[in-house]
């Protein structure tokens, strides 16, 4: 066991290497920089004075920006240096896990992401407890009434949630219930005097409005949770260790939850810790943006907009990390949920 952690351990450098690798060869070809968005603001600046200053009078900045100060916007932004030494000295700052430093909002990117966090993680933990603690039941009891009226309306809602993608129903939501109703806040995490409330006010303020973006983040993850129980449990009702116990006397209770149950929930179980860190970080770009929840999905889209190199591979080093270590947790439930698997 501890030879496979260490390999895997091992196995993350070349993988987080070539993410980064890729990513920051992809940047250097795409159009638009940071100098190039400062160039641009510029001229446009400099059009409108000179517009405003007349036909007759050309405003000094419409000649474009001198060769010292271009050379000092690019010193600014690091782009001084070639591009080779610029990636081995941010693979220097990620090792000390330094993130670097917002070119547009300067601020480190370690604040950036601990001020969005807490957004993103109301989100998150409210779509994965939400989607396993009704999904899994749900599961149960499809597979246990497989077949009947019960089991075919409730795959028909499902599959119906699930193919209608997040955003739209966010759209949907929006419209109805908090446009037409008015029942619940178009935006915002809370209100705008959540700081004068109580604290029973504050909890009931903060539920109102999470109510909408959580439901539209929860539809596809307890689509996916729900099926996977229902097939996870026919598949191991059908084996030939249930048909013994029930041989032997057993209740139909005991022999669910007492046999069935464990080995049915491997496949779910060992998929906890992925599930409970791509719930912050995966899926919420669109609900961020459409409920203007500011959180990580949305420092990500606005990076990446406006150039800001340093938030765009700071966030995706990080991400990237948090994403192989869980995977490497979620190989290692497998041995705790079951102990007959062996990696050797």
């Amino acid at each position: 066991m501890l030879a496979y952690i260490v390999k895997r351990l091992l196995l993350m450098l070349p993988t987080l290497l070539g993410v980064l690798l890729l990513t920051f060869v992809v940047i250097q070809f795409v159009p638009g920089g940071p100098v190039e968005q400062y160039l641009a603001e510029a001229k446009a600046g400099a059009a409108g004075h000179g517009g405003a200053e007349g036909a007759g009078m050309a405003y000094r900045g419409a000649q474009g920006v001198d060769t010292q100060r271009l050379a000092q916007i690019k010193k600014l932004y690091g782009f001084d240096k070639p591009a080779h030494e610029r990636f081995v000295q941010m693979l220097g700052q990620f090792a000390r896990f330094d993130l670097g430093r917002s070119f547009f909002q300067n601020k480190d990117v370690w604040q950036l992401v601990k001020e969005k966090m807490p957004v993103s993680i109301s989100l998150g933990l409210w779509t994965f407890f939400i989607s396993y603690l009704v999904a899994v039941p749900l599961g149960v009891a499809k597979a246990v009434r497989a077949g009947s009226r019960f089991d075919l309306v409730t795959t028909l809602i499902i599959l119906v949630g699930y193919a209608i993608p997040g955003f739209v129903l966010g759209v949907a939501l929006l419209v109805v219930f908090g446009g037409q109703l008015q029942w619940f806040p178009l935006r915002g995490l809370t209100s705008s005097n959540w700081d004068e409330l109580a604290w029973g006010a504050r909890i009931v303020d903060y539920l109102w409005h999470i109510t909408l973006p959580v439901t539209a983040m929860v539809a596809g993850s307890f689509a996916v949770t729900a099926m996977l129980t229902k097939n996870a449990f026919l598949e191991e009702i059908r084996k030939q260790y249930v048909l013994t116990a029930r041989a032997k006397g057993l209740s139909e209770r005991q022999v669910l939850w007492g046999h069935v149950f464990r080995n049915a929930l491997i496949p779910i179980v060992t998929g906890f810790p992925s599930a409970f860190i791509g719930a912050f970080f995966t899926g919420s770009l669109l609900i961020e943006t459409l409920f203007s929840l500011d959180g990580l999905g949305l420092l990500s889209y606005e990076s990446v907009i406006r150039r800001d190199y340093p938030v765009v591979l700071g966030t995706l080093y990080l991400f990237t990390l948090i994403g192989l270590v869980t995977k490497l947790i979620s190989d290692l439930c497998y041995v705790w949920v079951d102990p007959r698997v062996k990696f050797d």
